[in-house]
């Protein structure tokens, strides 16, 4: 009771509590202090370099983690902002106002579980198509000649063989004269995909700077 009395003595009714400086005898240690103001609203100054000032309700504090949480108000009155300090990083705080029960328990927005399990297959269906896109067993520059095509056509793997169009199948060393024809492909389907690979292996040339790259690329042609 003496305690709480103490803590009230202030002429603006704000009450300057423990930092973590150890004072005389009587002051508490900085966690002592929080751990006894959960609920409260409070204004805490940080540490420099980085000094701020934040004001909020005190939710709750672990010396252990040697966090504090701290709730702001947002832009409407069911919001709140929660901000996490390290105990360090505090280097005073004042006491604006004693907790109530509204305040030690404030509300917590709902979950959107439809939202968040879609969210998680949205997710999972990305990461296997990224993994269906990674050739297995094959060579980095057959894998970077499948992601060139990718770019502009529909491709997947079939085994180590690159389908282009569903159509059109390109069979290692994944030249232009290993493209063949499914049923119902088009010339002008098989042509096209002659081309861009032609015109992708020449790129590879070109970025290896001359060098052989593990990919055959014999039997291009000057000017393709």
């Amino acid at each position: 009771m003496a305690d709480t009395q103490h803590k009230r003595q202030s002429t603006a009714g704000k009450v300057p509590v423990a930092t973590p400086n150890i004072g005389p005898s009587g002051m508490v240690s900085l966690e002592t202090a929080l751990t006894a103001a959960i609920g409260a609203k409070l204004r805490l100054q940080t540490l420099a370099p980085t000094s701020y000032t934040l004001e909020g309700t005190l939710f709750t504090v672990s010396p252990a983690l040697n966090l504090l949480t701290l709730t702001c108000p947002g832009a409407i009155a069911t919001e709140f902002t929660y901000h996490f300090l390290p105990l360090s990083a505090v280097q005073t705080f004042t006491l604006l106002s004693l907790p109530s029960p509204s305040v030690l328990t404030p509300p917590l927005g709902a979950l959107d579980h439809s939202a968040l399990q879609s969210r998680l297959e949205s997710t999972i269906a990305r990461l296997k198509a990224e993994e269906a896109r990674k050739g297995k067993g094959v060579t980095r520059d057959a894998q970077e000649i499948f992601d060139r095509i990718a770019r502009t056509m529909p491709t997947r793997w079939d085994d180590k063989d690159i389908v282009v169009n569903e159509n059109v199948v390109i069979q290692a060393p994944y030249r232009p004269e290993d493209c063949r024809a499914e049923s119902g492909a088009s010339k002008e389907s098989l042509n096209r995909v002659k081309k861009v690979l032609g015109e992708e292996r020449k790129k590879l040339v070109e970025k290896a700077g001359g060098a052989r790259p593990a990919v055959p690329l014999s039997g291009l042609r000057k000017g393709g």
